[in-house]
Parts: structure tokens; sequence; C-alpha cells
């Protein structure tokens, strides 16, 4: 079983920068590709970014990509989303999920993950 907890979101304004952290527990975290994924009001989840257990692949949503940067600290068992030039359209409730099949495939895909954790608000308003 892991638990991942999420931290770092908040209230900021178009154009400004945040960067979310994803803690999960355990000594697997090395193992699993991890990923962050988005839930705005009235909307379904959505995928957003991925990185694989060992850092050498990652893949971003068109939405977010040139803008999200995702990196991982296996040392840390930790998962990070840096996120700049923050638009209105980015408010949402933030989860991360970890996926223990080793496998880089279908990263998007909310089906591929085993953990979840209970989010992180970021809410982008003037």
């Amino acid at each position: 079983q892991v638990q991942l907890v999420e931290s770092g979101g908040g209230l900021v304004q178009p154009g400004d920068s945040l960067r979310l952290s994803c803690v999960a527990s355990g000594r697997t975290f090395s193992r699993y590709n991890m990923g962050w994924f988005r839930q705005a009001p009235g909307k379904e989840r959505e995928f957003v970014s991925a990185i694989s257990w060992a850092g050498r692949y990652t893949y971003y949503a068109d939405s977010v990509k040139g803008r999200f940067t995702i990196s991982r600290d296996n040392a840390k068992n930790t998962v990070y989303l840096g996120m700049n030039n923050l638009k209105a359209e980015d408010t949402a409730l933030y989860y991360c999920a970890a996926d223990a099949d080793m496998n880089w495939g279908t990263q998007s895909r909310i089906s591929e993950y085993h953990y979840w954790g209970q989010g992180t608000q970021v809410t982008v308003s003037s």
C-alpha cells in the first residue's frame, strides 16, 4: 500500500507560478511511474503530466506543455509539478497518482494508476 500526500497549492494570479509536491510513503517509490491529474468543478478528471520511475521519460497534456514541468527525487520519495504562467483554466484540484507497473505506456489513462492522493487545490484568479 502506498500513501500519497500532495501540497503546494494555493490562490495565485494569472501569470504566477507554483510548485506542487507529492510525498509517497513506503520503500518502493522509485519503482513507480508517477502522474499528475486535475479536476475542475463540474468537469471530469484529466491528465496533466507523467514521469517514468527513473525519470527518464516525461509526458504532458497539450494544454500544459511548455508551462509545466514534472520532476522527481527518488531519494526523497517525492514528485514535483512546477507550474509557470498559470491561467484561470488551470484552476482545479490537483491529484498525484502512482502506477505500480514499471512499464511506460498509456500514462494518460486514469485506469493506469493504482494509488491516488487526496489532492491540493490550485486557484488562479485576479
